[in-house]
């Protein structure tokens, strides 16, 4: 417990235990993805399953904060399970090479999903899959200077968006890590058996004054 201090601090040492029997998914591990593994790989959560059959880019380094110079060619995956482990001895990582369809016909059980993609039919995968299995996953995204958070329960990610294979706008990285942080609070309030707000979509941007603004809107029931 003393590795968790400031945590059981917050919310005491039988919730700190409880995270040690759960297990979550992470769909990506390249930006969001990464910035998940750092701000949930130390966390005390039992088991990261860390899913990418991708490589490292030179490209990618810049806003994917697992990767540094000399990472091209290795597998997303890979790193970010081995960050994890060596940042938190508590923490089982597993690095899966495979896509998610892939990674679904292992049967592994989990307790959240976090979507760390870059597209809307891998999205949409996600949310037949978790619909499949009962399962609440967390939904991110971003673009240029904003992103989108969703806890998803009982609305379908389907149902909300129209599902289209478009190419990504450019992208800075401080929103990455701003959307992955959004995504890790809601994934640990809901492993710790704390509120959240499900169905609920936030879309954060900065406004062309540069002035940070929130909307929420409910998401329709599957």
């Amino acid at each position: 417990m003393h590795y968790f201090h400031r945590q059981v601090q917050l919310w005491g040492e039988e919730t700190q235990a409880l995270l040690q029997s759960k297990r979550i998914a992470v769909i990506g591990s390249g930006g969001l993805g990464s910035s998940l593994a750092f701000a949930l790989g130390a966390s005390g959560i039992g088991e990261i399953h860390m899913i990418d059959f991708d490589e490292v880019s030179l490209h990618n380094i810049h806003r994917q904060i697992a990767f540094k110079s000399g990472d091209e060619g290795k597998n997303k995956a890979v790193i970010n399970a081995s960050i994890i482990e060596q940042r938190c001895p508590f923490v089982k990582a597993t690095a899966h090479e495979c896509n998610f369809e892939e990674w679904c016909k292992k049967g592994i059980e989990v307790d959240l999903i976090l979507d760390a993609t870059d597209n809307l039919p891998t999205r949409a995968e996600i949310n037949s899959y978790a619909k499949s299995k009962n399962l609440p996953w967390i939904y991110g995204s971003v673009e240029a200077f904003h992103g989108q958070v969703a806890f998803i329960e009982e609305s379908s990610f389907s149902d909300a968006f129209k599902i289209l294979q478009i190419k990504p706008a450019g992208i800075a990285a401080p929103i990455v890590m701003h959307i992955a942080s959004l995504q890790a609070n809601l994934a640990l309030r809901y492993l710790a058996g704390l509120s959240v707000k499900k169905d609920l979509l936030y879309y954060l941007f900065f406004s062309n004054d540069g002035e940070l603004i929130t909307q929420k809107f409910s998401l329709p029931k599957a």
